[in-house]
């Protein structure tokens, strides 16, 4: 090798190490926002004077907007170019960030993370699509492995970040954060990323666009409010349920009858069975896994009193054993069978779930840390190999929408599964609250006798309630083991993926 060709092939090496860094970066803080401003709520509610329904907006708003803009990944970038749009996401992402900081209403904070759900949509995918991109297909389950970090990261830190920046300081340094990690992210994307000459293959579907974003937002708001709502009781559950239905049947159609090209979905993606099946898988993960770790804090706080940061602190180490697992799967990537590394993270998954269905209201710490490391462990095996599987007979022109879709699609199952878990958990808390109470009858005269007073009486109350509420967050626990459970016959469906490679796509500038 020529002295000249050394080093090139050197400083190209260096670059792809800055791009993997800026492009996690800007991963990070979108994943991180997803999160983050949960614990900060109450201290929003009392400065923004708004009430305990109103103040989830600041949630549902930036949720609902990340959702219906991720599928225009595709299209933007076959319009604008990979890198344009890259920098404009980042660069918007960190603007709406300032925009939430120094709102000063609830008005102005809602607007402001709908702007950072929009800009901030393409961050995940893009990341997920340039890391296939910039490294050959040997080292795709190293480059995933990376992603999958960048991604778990922020839902497992976002809690911990959030209650210590809120405690410490002010609930407007949640979104002050982003702005040094945006800008690091924004040098180095516009630094070392080469720009690709946008394809411009894709017409804009506008029809078809306006009933994905009426679908994805109408189920959004049937999840984020079905629970309130008392789901079907309501009439605004209704009336999601009907544009739901209407909206995504006239895509279906649409989209269909529409050529290759033209259309705002690419109906070639569904051709490929790797990846149909990734989506399945991911939507199961979605379901299963987060919600699992959507159930965990609340219990923690609401049943045994744990504050907001001590909480953070005992999950937190869940991503210790999810990173672990991703460094050490991403080198077995392409020497093990993907099959066999997805049965042996599901089955570690189901293995920890069962650990929490032991669960009752006397807990130590290391009852909570240990079950997390090993689902940590379990959700690593899977996410790696699965989005490696996934994408390892995508053409690389196709990856902007795939990523997106797959992206979309992992959201919609955690949404799905969370709202099925929390309604499970308030119904099964009131069944097994009635039948508790059954059993304070006339027939137990020492009973009756320690309720002479009506504070004796409510002492009693809460403690059913908590009996109930923890058998309730039990009975969880069992049915996503079971669901864990019931995916690995679905492993059969993936198959390896071929051995021949394609060319990468060359992002790295060399200079």
């Amino acid at each position: 090798m020529s002295s000249a060709t050394a080093s090139a092939a050197a400083g190209g090496e260096i670059n792809r190490r800055m791009i993997t860094v800026s492009i996690m970066l800007a991963t990070i803080i979108q994943a991180l926002d997803g999160t983050i401003a949960n614990v900060a709520l109450p201290h929003m509610q009392g400065s923004l004077s708004a009430s305990q329904d109103q103040i989830t907006w600041v949630l549902t708003s930036f949720i609902v907007a990340a959702a219906i803009a991720t599928p225009l990944t595709g299209w933007l970038c076959d319009r604008f170019g990979q890198k344009n749009i890259f920098l404009t996401s980042v660069a918007g992402f960190t603007i709406a960030s300032v925009l939430c900081g120094l709102a000063g209403s609830l008005t102005e904070i809602v607007a402001a993370r709908m702007l950072q759900g929009v800009f901030g949509a393409a961050l995940v995918p893009l990341s997920q699509a340039t890391l296939l991109d910039i490294n050959p297909r040997e080292k795709h389950g190293s480059a995933m492995a990376v992603w999958g970090m960048g991604v778990m990261i922020g839902p497992i830190l976002g809690p911990t970040l959030g209650g210590w920046l809120t405690d410490s300081y002010d609930w407007r340094w949640v979104f002050f954060i982003n702005i040094p990690i945006g800008a690091v992210a924004f040098y180095g994307i516009w630094r070392y990323i080469r720009p690709v000459a946008a394809p411009r293959k894709m017409s804009f579907d506008a029809f078809g666009f306006a009933t994905l974003s009426l679908a994805i937002g109408a189920l959004q708001m049937l999840l984020d409010r079905g629970e309130q709502n008392d789901w079907f009781s309501s009439t605004e559950t209704w009336v999601e349920v009907i544009i739901l239905a209407l909206s995504f049947s006239y895509f279906v159609a649409h989209t269909a009858l529409r050529p290759a090209g033209k259309s705002f979905f690419d109906y070639r993606l569904l051709r490929n069975s790797n990846y149909v099946s990734g989506l399945l898988f991911i939507f199961i993960v979605g379901l299963v896994l987060f919600a699992t770790r959507a159930l965990t804090p609340t219990m923690l706080q609401g049943l045994m009193g744990y504050p907001a940061k001590i909480a953070g602190l005992v999950t937190a180490p869940s991503g210790l054993g999810t990173m672990i697992a991703m460094m050490l799967v991403g080198r077995l990537v392409g020497k093990v069978d993907l099959r066999l590394l997805l049965g042996i993270g599901f089955a570690i998954t189901a293995f920890s779930l069962w650990q929490m269905t032991r669960y009752t209201l006397v807990l130590s710490q290391s009852d909570i840390v240990w079950p997390g490391v090993i689902q940590g462990l379990g959700l690593g095996l899977v996410f790696v190999p699965l989005s490696a599987a996934t994408f390892a007979t995508l053409s690389p022109e196709m990856r902007a929408e795939g990523t997106a879709i797959y992206s979309l699609i992992r959201n919609i199952g955690s949404s799905i599964g969370i709202a099925l878990v929390q309604t499970l958990l308030v119904r099964n808390t009131q069944t097994v609250h009635a039948a508790l109470t059954e059993h304070v009858t006339s027939d137990n005269p020492a009973l009756l006798q320690n309720l002479a007073t009506p504070e004796a009486a409510a002492a009693l109350n809460n403690e059913i309630t908590r009996q109930a509420s923890m058998i309730s967050y039990v009975d969880d626990f069992w049915l996503m083991m079971i669901l864990t459970l019931c995916v690995l016959p679905l492993l059969l469906l993936v198959k390896p993926p071929a051995t021949n490679t394609a060319p990468a796509v060359d992002h790295a500038a060399m200079d």
